[in-house]
Protein backbone atom coordinates (compact mmCIF):
# COMPACT_ATOMS: atom_id res chain seq x y z
CA UNK A 1 0.00 0.00 0.00
CA UNK A 2 3.36 1.98 -0.43
CA UNK A 3 1.72 3.56 -3.75
CA UNK A 4 -1.79 4.87 -2.10
CA UNK A 5 -0.21 6.29 1.02
CA UNK A 6 2.11 8.56 -1.19
CA UNK A 7 -0.36 9.11 -3.78
CA UNK A 8 -2.91 10.14 -0.93
CA UNK A 9 -0.28 12.39 0.55
CA UNK A 10 0.31 14.38 -2.38
CA UNK A 11 -3.78 14.87 -2.69
CA UNK A 12 -3.16 15.94 1.17
CA UNK A 13 -0.80 18.31 0.33
CA UNK A 14 -2.37 19.70 -3.30
CA UNK A 15 -5.77 21.37 -1.67
CA UNK A 16 -3.49 22.45 1.37
CA UNK A 17 -0.92 24.34 0.14
CA UNK A 18 -4.08 26.53 -1.44
CA UNK A 19 -6.18 25.83 1.70
CA UNK A 20 -7.37 29.82 1.49
CA UNK A 21 -8.84 28.66 -1.88
CA UNK A 22 -9.52 25.36 -1.36
CA UNK A 23 -11.21 25.75 2.44
CA UNK A 24 -11.60 29.33 3.80
CA UNK A 25 -13.34 30.33 0.61
CA UNK A 26 -16.40 27.69 0.24
CA UNK A 27 -16.80 28.46 4.26
CA UNK A 28 -17.29 32.18 3.36
CA UNK A 29 -19.16 31.67 1.08
CA UNK A 30 -21.86 29.09 2.97
CA UNK A 31 -21.59 32.39 5.53
CA UNK A 32 -22.78 34.41 3.21
CA UNK A 33 -25.79 32.44 1.80
CA UNK A 34 -26.57 32.27 5.50
CA UNK A 35 -26.69 35.88 6.46
CA UNK A 36 -28.52 36.91 3.21
CA UNK A 37 -31.32 33.83 3.60
CA UNK A 38 -31.89 33.77 7.21
CA UNK A 39 -31.81 37.30 7.45
CA UNK A 40 -34.05 38.02 4.48
CA UNK A 41 -36.45 34.69 4.97
CA UNK A 42 -35.59 34.02 8.09
CA UNK A 43 -38.41 35.52 10.41
CA UNK A 44 -40.90 34.31 8.11
CA UNK A 45 -40.47 30.59 7.66
CA UNK A 46 -40.29 27.59 10.21
CA UNK A 47 -39.24 24.78 8.07
CA UNK A 48 -40.48 22.21 10.78
CA UNK A 49 -41.74 22.71 14.17
CA UNK A 50 -39.90 24.49 16.77
CA UNK A 51 -37.30 24.77 13.96
CA UNK A 52 -35.90 27.96 13.21
CA UNK A 53 -35.18 28.67 9.32
CA UNK A 54 -31.63 29.82 10.69
CA UNK A 55 -30.83 26.61 12.45
CA UNK A 56 -32.84 24.74 9.33
CA UNK A 57 -29.86 26.09 6.84
CA UNK A 58 -26.78 24.89 9.06
CA UNK A 59 -27.09 21.56 7.83
CA UNK A 60 -27.65 22.14 4.07
CA UNK A 61 -25.31 24.63 3.51
CA UNK A 62 -22.48 22.06 5.35
CA UNK A 63 -23.78 19.68 3.72
CA UNK A 64 -23.51 21.34 0.11
CA UNK A 65 -20.16 22.52 0.81
CA UNK A 66 -19.23 19.40 1.67
CA UNK A 67 -20.42 18.02 -1.73
CA UNK A 68 -19.14 20.33 -3.89
CA UNK A 69 -15.82 20.67 -2.68
CA UNK A 70 -15.48 16.62 -2.78
CA UNK A 71 -16.19 16.41 -6.23
CA UNK A 72 -14.06 19.74 -6.59
CA UNK A 73 -10.73 18.02 -5.16
CA UNK A 74 -10.59 14.93 -7.35
CA UNK A 75 -12.23 16.47 -10.35
CA UNK A 76 -9.75 19.02 -10.66
CA UNK A 77 -6.34 17.46 -9.46
CA UNK A 78 -7.01 14.72 -12.22
CA UNK A 79 -7.60 17.02 -15.19
CA UNK A 80 -5.12 19.47 -13.82
CA UNK A 81 -2.56 16.16 -14.87
CA UNK A 82 -4.24 15.25 -17.79
CA UNK A 83 -3.51 18.62 -19.18
CA UNK A 84 -0.31 19.11 -17.80
CA UNK A 85 1.12 15.80 -18.91
CA UNK A 86 1.87 14.75 -15.42
CA UNK A 87 -0.65 11.79 -15.41
CA UNK A 88 1.91 9.66 -16.75
CA UNK A 89 4.09 9.82 -13.33
CA UNK A 90 0.38 8.26 -11.89
CA UNK A 91 0.40 5.61 -14.93
CA UNK A 92 3.85 4.61 -15.25
CA UNK A 93 4.60 3.17 -11.15
CA UNK A 94 3.07 -0.08 -10.35
CA UNK A 95 -0.07 1.49 -8.30
CA UNK A 96 -3.01 -0.84 -8.78
CA UNK A 97 -6.49 0.83 -9.42
CA UNK A 98 -7.40 -0.02 -6.11
CA UNK A 99 -4.98 2.11 -4.63
CA UNK A 100 -5.52 5.01 -7.17
CA UNK A 101 -8.96 5.00 -6.66
CA UNK A 102 -8.96 5.26 -2.94
CA UNK A 103 -6.22 7.69 -2.47
CA UNK A 104 -8.34 10.22 -4.71
CA UNK A 105 -11.48 9.16 -3.08
CA UNK A 106 -10.14 9.50 0.38
CA UNK A 107 -8.32 12.67 0.14
CA UNK A 108 -11.53 14.32 -1.13
CA UNK A 109 -13.46 13.42 1.95
CA UNK A 110 -10.87 14.65 4.05
CA UNK A 111 -11.40 18.18 2.24
CA UNK A 112 -15.07 17.66 1.95
CA UNK A 113 -14.70 17.21 5.89
CA UNK A 114 -12.44 19.90 6.58
CA UNK A 115 -14.93 22.28 4.37
CA UNK A 116 -17.95 21.33 6.49
CA UNK A 117 -16.31 21.46 9.79
CA UNK A 118 -15.56 24.83 9.18
CA UNK A 119 -19.59 26.00 8.16
CA UNK A 120 -20.66 24.43 10.77
CA UNK A 121 -18.26 26.60 13.43
CA UNK A 122 -19.37 29.42 11.36
CA UNK A 123 -22.88 29.09 10.86
CA UNK A 124 -23.21 28.31 14.82
CA UNK A 125 -22.79 31.97 15.40
CA UNK A 126 -26.79 32.10 14.14
CA UNK A 127 -28.07 29.26 15.71
CA UNK A 128 -27.29 25.81 17.58
CA UNK A 129 -28.71 22.58 16.19
CA UNK A 130 -29.67 20.03 18.72
CA UNK A 131 -27.32 17.57 16.60
CA UNK A 132 -29.45 14.57 17.89
CA UNK A 133 -27.56 11.69 16.11
CA UNK A 134 -24.17 11.99 15.47
CA UNK A 135 -23.42 8.76 14.23
CA UNK A 136 -25.92 9.43 11.19
CA UNK A 137 -23.73 12.64 10.69
CA UNK A 138 -20.90 10.77 10.50
CA UNK A 139 -22.54 8.26 7.75
CA UNK A 140 -24.20 10.29 5.62
CA UNK A 141 -21.10 12.66 5.99
CA UNK A 142 -18.74 9.82 4.68
CA UNK A 143 -20.92 8.17 2.33
CA UNK A 144 -21.85 12.00 0.61
CA UNK A 145 -18.04 12.96 0.20
CA UNK A 146 -17.26 9.86 -0.64
CA UNK A 147 -20.22 9.56 -3.80
CA UNK A 148 -18.99 13.19 -4.92
CA UNK A 149 -15.36 12.59 -4.42
CA UNK A 150 -16.09 9.39 -6.99
CA UNK A 151 -18.45 10.95 -9.34
CA UNK A 152 -15.50 13.88 -9.51
CA UNK A 153 -12.95 11.00 -10.56
CA UNK A 154 -15.56 10.05 -13.41
CA UNK A 155 -16.02 13.55 -14.56
CA UNK A 156 -11.79 13.93 -14.30
CA UNK A 157 -11.42 10.59 -16.50
CA UNK A 158 -14.01 11.75 -18.61
CA UNK A 159 -13.15 15.26 -19.20
CA UNK A 160 -10.55 16.17 -21.79
CA UNK A 161 -10.30 19.78 -21.34
CA UNK A 162 -11.45 22.90 -18.47
CA UNK A 163 -14.68 23.65 -20.10
CA UNK A 164 -15.80 19.57 -20.09
CA UNK A 165 -15.53 19.74 -16.86
CA UNK A 166 -16.89 22.92 -16.19
CA UNK A 167 -19.81 22.00 -18.00
CA UNK A 168 -20.44 18.58 -15.87
CA UNK A 169 -20.41 20.62 -12.77
CA UNK A 170 -22.67 23.25 -14.27
CA UNK A 171 -25.10 20.96 -15.50
CA UNK A 172 -25.08 18.06 -13.29
CA UNK A 173 -23.48 18.86 -10.13
CA UNK A 174 -24.82 22.47 -9.35
CA UNK A 175 -28.33 21.48 -10.05
CA UNK A 176 -28.50 18.51 -8.24
CA UNK A 177 -27.30 19.93 -5.30
CA UNK A 178 -28.97 23.00 -5.41
CA UNK A 179 -32.63 21.24 -6.20
CA UNK A 180 -31.77 18.71 -3.16
CA UNK A 181 -33.65 20.66 -0.52
CA UNK A 182 -30.77 22.25 1.14
CA UNK A 183 -32.41 25.75 1.37
CA UNK A 184 -36.16 24.53 1.55
CA UNK A 185 -38.46 21.29 3.38
CA UNK A 186 -39.66 19.48 -0.38
CA UNK A 187 -43.07 19.54 1.58
CA UNK A 188 -43.39 23.38 0.75
CA UNK A 189 -43.32 22.12 -3.14
CA UNK A 190 -46.22 21.34 -5.38
CA UNK A 191 -47.23 17.36 -5.22
CA UNK A 192 -45.16 16.91 -8.85
CA UNK A 193 -41.57 18.50 -7.77
CA UNK A 194 -41.76 16.45 -4.61
CA UNK A 195 -42.21 13.19 -6.62
CA UNK A 196 -39.09 14.56 -8.71
CA UNK A 197 -36.85 15.40 -5.92
CA UNK A 198 -37.01 11.41 -4.72
CA UNK A 199 -34.87 10.93 -7.48
CA UNK A 200 -32.22 13.03 -6.79
CA UNK A 201 -29.60 10.81 -4.56
CA UNK A 202 -28.30 14.35 -3.43
CA UNK A 203 -31.52 15.06 -1.75
CA UNK A 204 -31.21 11.79 0.34
CA UNK A 205 -27.87 12.73 1.47
CA UNK A 206 -29.20 16.49 2.56
CA UNK A 207 -32.19 14.98 4.56
CA UNK A 208 -30.40 12.38 6.03
CA UNK A 209 -27.67 14.70 7.32
CA UNK A 210 -30.45 17.15 8.51
CA UNK A 211 -32.33 14.06 10.01
CA UNK A 212 -28.87 13.18 12.19
CA UNK A 213 -29.30 17.34 13.39
CA UNK A 214 -32.53 17.18 14.10
CA UNK A 215 -34.41 13.95 14.31
CA UNK A 216 -36.61 15.33 12.10
CA UNK A 217 -36.91 14.82 7.86
CA UNK A 218 -38.50 14.37 4.77
CA UNK A 219 -38.13 11.28 4.63
CA UNK A 220 -36.86 8.07 6.50
CA UNK A 221 -33.41 8.24 7.43
CA UNK A 222 -32.66 4.16 6.37
CA UNK A 223 -34.66 5.09 3.51
CA UNK A 224 -32.02 7.68 3.03
CA UNK A 225 -28.86 5.20 3.85
CA UNK A 226 -29.81 2.82 1.62
CA UNK A 227 -30.16 5.02 -1.33
CA UNK A 228 -27.09 7.20 -0.69
CA UNK A 229 -25.35 3.58 0.23
CA UNK A 230 -26.70 2.07 -3.31
CA UNK A 231 -25.55 5.04 -5.00
CA UNK A 232 -21.86 5.15 -3.77
CA UNK A 233 -21.50 1.18 -4.50
CA UNK A 234 -22.56 1.42 -8.08
CA UNK A 235 -20.32 4.60 -8.79
CA UNK A 236 -17.59 2.79 -7.18
CA UNK A 237 -17.73 -0.20 -9.14
CA UNK A 238 -18.00 2.04 -12.31
CA UNK A 239 -15.10 3.74 -11.37
CA UNK A 240 -12.97 1.29 -10.97
CA UNK A 241 -14.12 -0.68 -14.53
CA UNK A 242 -12.88 2.89 -15.88
CA UNK A 243 -9.63 3.01 -13.97
CA UNK A 244 -9.12 -1.04 -14.67
CA UNK A 245 -9.54 -0.85 -18.15
CA UNK A 246 -7.67 2.25 -18.44
CA UNK A 247 -10.34 4.25 -19.92
CA UNK A 248 -9.18 7.45 -21.62
CA UNK A 249 -5.83 7.55 -19.59
CA UNK A 250 -4.02 4.85 -21.31
CA UNK A 251 -5.47 5.48 -24.46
Amino acid sequence: MQGFYTLFYKEMLRFWKVSFQTVAAPVLTALLYQLIFAHSIGQHVEPYPGVSYSAFLIPGLAMMSMLQNSFANTSSSLIQSKITGNIVFLLLPPLSHMEFFLAYTLAAVVRGFVVGVGVIVVTLLFAVPPFAHPLWMLVFGLLGCGVMGILGLIAGIWAEKFDQLAGFQNFIIMPLTFLSGVFYSIHSLPPFWQNVSHFNPVFYMIDGFRYACFGVGDVAPWLSFGVVGVTFLLLSALTLHLLRSGYKLRR
